[in-house]
């Protein structure tokens, strides 16, 4: 069964592996899968959030939906080692502090060794690098947008990932030792059911271009790119449902009447709440 489900997301992918790993294959294949498969947590919204097994992940994959950090790396992961790449998970946390608070355990970093040197791989940031950073001390450019990597001052052996000034978080710290699929599923539970996980109360989409990160966030539309930050809300479930199809290359065959109903509903009251908390803070001011 994970056989077929690795075919199928190769064909999403649209890349025919070599049967050799090599440097140049990892970074097609981390474009490819950030180009073609969203983070996105509809599922969790529609209170039925995925299981983050690989196999599932890469069932979902092959099927048009996409996922979260623990779905992505973890598919991506499994992905990578069934072409013969060396792969390690690591506990990670993802910051808004800019100086970090340590790998609280909230995000799974890969990190990966091909052609003799070591990579930090991660398709589970939304709106992280678009091909692979070398795993030392550097500043990195990738189109409009600066990455950093140096190492962790908290955590012994790890390194600290550093996001530039349009990202929606400015840093995220990862453990050096490799972490097994099931350290990460208490957390896992936690982000998708807790009633104050950022998750549950916030619907999320992004996607990668070469140039561009796009973000669907409740019903406000971003588009970040070398211009800068292009935002609008969108006010029609017919244009919301089709910018996910479209823009954010999102299956929709899973869903029926009643789930994008009760989709566009809860976006639409987490938005006027949000409308609302806005007008008092000015209020305040």
């Amino acid at each position: 069964m994970i056989s077929e489900g690795f075919a199928g997301y190769l064909d999403r992918l649209g890349i025919a592996p070599s049967g050799t790993p090599s440097t140049q294959e990892l970074f097609a294949l981390q474009r490819a899968h950030l180009e073609r498969i969203p983070y996105e947590n509809i599922g969790i919204q529609l209170g039925r959030p995925p299981g983050m097994e690989a196999e599932v992940s890469v069932r979902r994959f092959a099927a048009g939906q996409g996922g979260y950090c623990f779905h992505l790396n973890g598919g991506f992961a499994a992905l990578l080692e069934s072409l013969g790449y060396d792969v390690a998970r690591h506990v990670g946390g993802v910051h808004q502090d800019p100086a970090g608070r340590g790998a609280t355990g909230d995000h799974m970093a890969l990190t990966v060794r091909v052609d003799g040197g070591d990579w930090f791989v991660d398709v589970g940031l939304g709106d992280g690098p678009h091909e692979p950073l070398p795993l030392r001390a550097g500043t990195y450019r990738q189109g409009p947008f600066t990455y950093r990597m140096e190492p962790s001052a908290t955590e012994p052996d790890g390194w600290t990932f550093h996001n530039d000034g349009h990202g929606s978080f400015p840093v995220m710290e990862f453990r050096g030792g490799a972490a097994a699929p099931e350290d990460f599923a208490d957390e896992h539970r936690r982000l998708s059911t807790a009633a104050d996980s950022p998750f549950v109360t916030t619907f999320t989409a992004l996607r990668r271009d070469p140039d561009t990160v796009h973000v669907l966030r409740g019903r406000v539309l971003l588009r970040i790119g070398a211009a800068g930050v292009e935002q609008r809300v969108v006010d029609a479930p017919d244009e919301w449902f089709g910018l996910l199809a479209d823009a954010f290359r999102r299956d929709l065959g899973d869903l029926d009447a009643a789930d994008r109903a009760a989709l566009w509903e809860r976006v639409s009251r987490a938005h006027e709440a949000w409308l609302e908390s806005r007008r008092e803070t000015a209020g305040r001011a």
